[in-house]
């Protein structure tokens, strides 16, 4: 048998079955709109309208409330170091003793020559007094008066200048002594007895550290700014820090910047927190929860129903016939409630239909079926 013969019927029945793919009859869904009448299968939740406690959560850095570097204000040589590194000093205790000699010296002499002035000064009194009396008397001329007075003032105005000279030499003695001018913990310590110093050394002596209260900084979207303002202006704008020991600890916001960062949209922010036992540490990060108080009859929805599109975000609206809308809302902050994540937005009231899941590849007017995790937002 011939090879043509077998390529004509090849060629014959494949042009047979393109021709029954062709005209084959299509289910009457098809025919008619492309199979839009297939509905798509999500899940609903109905919105809720309902008071909510409003906390909003930042990553902080704990700070110090203050900090100081100590430094010697005159070049002396270091006589004694009455600290350790590390260790707890209260506010006024003594840290280093410098060489004190010859600022003790000057204020001895000081002390010794306002002596004498007031002995002059008291002899120019008796003076001034014994002339009177014998100007009364006849006895001098005006002009020896005049002179008894000069002289009086000038002892007058010796000692005053001996007393502030004696004043500057005990500031000067005083510098000889370094004190803690509030109570903290104090950091390395480079300096022993014997080692001169000076105001222009390059490192401190120590650095001294507030810990207890201690600071937490962070920032917050402005759109949070009226409301925190507002709590702050009641005292009552509660934060707290959460340990990983699971240990709370409540303090209280302390400072909001007076100006908005242009660049982020954020403000900065303080909230102050008692440490006694310094779980808290300076530049460290914690997280920092902070509550805003209360929100009326607010409309929460589980996050995943608020989609986001090139206009914004919306959710999907279920009809009454099974089909759903877009409606545009407003994203007002995320809540956390048992684990999970709900949004409180405006722009839909409570007791509506919306899509919670499935809606990726909705669009409007498309039909849809209820799926079996279909629920209300839980409260």
């Amino acid at each position: 048998m011939s090879r043509r013969p077998i390529f004509y019927l090849v060629v014959v029945g494949l042009a047979g079955l393109i021709a029954y793919a062709a005209f084959k009859p299509t289910a009457s869904g098809d025919q008619n709109n492309g199979g839009k009448d297939r509905a798509s299968q999500i899940s609903s939740v109905l919105s809720q309208a309902s008071d909510v406690t409003l906390q909003v959560e930042a990553q902080g850095t704990v700070t110090a409330l203050n900090t100081v570097e100590v430094r010697p204000q005159v070049s002396s040589t270091v006589r004694e170091v009455h600290i350790k590194e590390g260790q707890e000093v209260r506010a006024g205790q003594l840290l280093f003793s410098l060489d004190t000699r010859a600022d003790a010296a000057k204020v001895a002499q000081t002390s010794a020559e306002l002596i004498q002035e007031k002995a002059k000064l008291a002899d120019a009194e008796r003076s001034l007094k014994r002339t009177r009396e014998l100007l009364a008397q006849g006895f001098v001329s005006q002009s020896a008066l005049d002179t008894a007075q000069t002289t009086l003032d000038s002892s007058r105005a010796s000692v005053a200048a001996k007393l502030a000279t004696l004043q500057a030499s005990r500031v000067g003695l005083a510098y000889q002594t370094l004190s803690a001018p509030f109570s903290g913990r104090t950091g390395a310590i480079d300096i022993h007895p014997g080692s001169l110093v000076q105001p222009s050394m390059a490192s401190p002596m120590v650095t001294l550290t507030q810990t207890d209260p201690i600071a937490v900084a962070f920032t917050l979207p402005e759109r949070e700014l009226s409301r925190l303002l507002a709590l702050q202006a009641k005292g009552s704008a509660e934060a707290y820090v959460q340990l990983d020991n699971n240990e709370r600890i409540v303090g209280k916001l302390s400072f909001i910047d007076n100006a908005v960062n242009t660049e982020s949209g954020t403000v900065r922010l303080k909230a102050e927190f008692p440490n006694t036992k310094h779980l808290l540490w300076p530049g460290a990060f914690v997280r920092v929860t902070l509550n805003l108080g209360v929100e009326k009859n607010a409309v929460i929805l589980p996050s995943s129903a608020v989609q986001t599109g090139p206009n914004g975000q919306f959710v999907y609206l279920v009809e009454a016939d099974q089909t759903v809308q877009i409606l545009p809302i407003k994203l007002k902050r995320v809540i956390t409630r048992e684990g999970k994540q709900f949004a409180v937005i405006d722009g839909l009231p409570g007791g509506k239909k919306v899509v919670a899941e499935g809606g990726q590849n909705l669009r409007p007017g498309a039909k849809v079926s209820e799926g079996p995790t279909g629920r209300p937002a839980k409260q």
